[in-house]
């Protein structure tokens, strides 16, 4: 999430690096590329927030989302009802669910990072970094075998009293399994955002906003990252996968890259900024998009990973 002024320019910068993707066309199907449901189109769920992000699923699939300046996290349930999960919620921003049904957020009204319980119990893994605060953690992704990749761009937040970062560089930094020890581990970005992986832990996704593009990296023993490779000329807010290793990519609309990194769609959202989105559903085929004010659902062929 940014800041208005902030996602004003992304909105333009985005739309200049995706002059091949499709304008809104209303109700129109989205043309077939073998992943979206015959005949869908992004339907409207609600229009009744301030900016929403951070969607995730837990193991039902019932998708956790936030609105990070009411400072809320809500529930959208396989039932189709809509309901508020916690309330003060550390204007919590990207989040993750893990195996252990732990939801990870990107605290970022104390530069945290929380983990919170399928009780609600908040634990606060990170609290500073050698006595300095974290730029914002924005958005993350909980490997396999359960280290936390964060990005730490620095977005000026309303709440905070502070004007300036404290730690030099945004950075890419990961939380060791079963440690409170934080390693950056991608340093050579100008504003790293949107991450993801991949289901078998191999390789992470990330996002250079500012730079306008997407890289993908080898995720090494150890949790360290190599082998740096320019995934898409394309920047993302929010990212996620599916099952046959497409990559979603956020801002205007979706827009969606083979593994090979080759774009194969392009979903049209009527919103000003299309903020992240995540799979959802009993059967983890409903892609779930957050967008502006709004939230989404589309009917997808194939579908999310855990």
């Amino acid at each position: 999430m940014r800041s208005a002024s902030a996602t004003i320019t992304c909105i333009f910068s985005f739309c200049l690096l995706t002059t091949n993707a499709s304008a809104f066309a209303g109700n129109s199907p989205i043309a077939d590329t073998g992943i979206v449901a015959d005949g869908a189109t992004p339907q409207l769920i609600s229009r009744n927030f301030s900016f929403t992000e951070g969607p995730t699923a837990d193991r039902q699939g019932n998708i956790y989302f936030t609105d990070q300046p009411n400072n809320k996290i809500w529930k959208y349930g396989i039932d189709g009802h809509l309901s508020v999960f916690m309330d003060s919620a550390g204007r919590s921003n990207g989040m993750y669910f893990d195996k252990k049904g732990n939801l990870y957020s990107c605290a970022d009204e104390k530069n945290q990072l929380w983990m919170i319980s399928p009780r609600k119990k908040i634990t606060v893994l990170i609290n500073d970094l050698n006595g300095k605060k974290l730029n914002g953690p924005n958005d993350l992704w909980v490997s396999p075998r359960g280290d936390v990749y964060f990005t730490d761009p620095y977005y000026q937040r309303s709440w905070w009293t502070r004007t300036k970062p404290e730690i030099a560089g945004e950075k890419v930094y990961v939380l060791l399994h079963g440690s409170r020890k934080v390693i950056p581990v991608v340093d050579t970005l100008q504003r790293p955002n949107g991450i993801a992986g991949t289901a078998d832990g191999k390789y992470l996704y990330v996002s250079d906003l500012n730079g306008g593009k997407t890289y993908r990296y080898t995720i090494n023993k150890g949790g360290a990252l190599s082998n740096a490779q320019l995934f898409a000329n394309m920047g993302s807010d929010g990212m996620t996968t599916d099952n046959q290793g497409n990559v979603y990519l956020t801002g205007k609309g979706v827009t969606v890259f083979s593994k090979q990194g080759v774009q194969i769609a392009h979903i049209p959202i009527p919103e000003g900024w299309t903020a992240n989105v995540a799979f959802g559903g009993k059967d983890r085929n409903k892609l779930f998009i957050t967008a502006s004010e709004a939230i989404y659902i589309l009917d997808m062929k194939v579908k999310g990973v855990e």
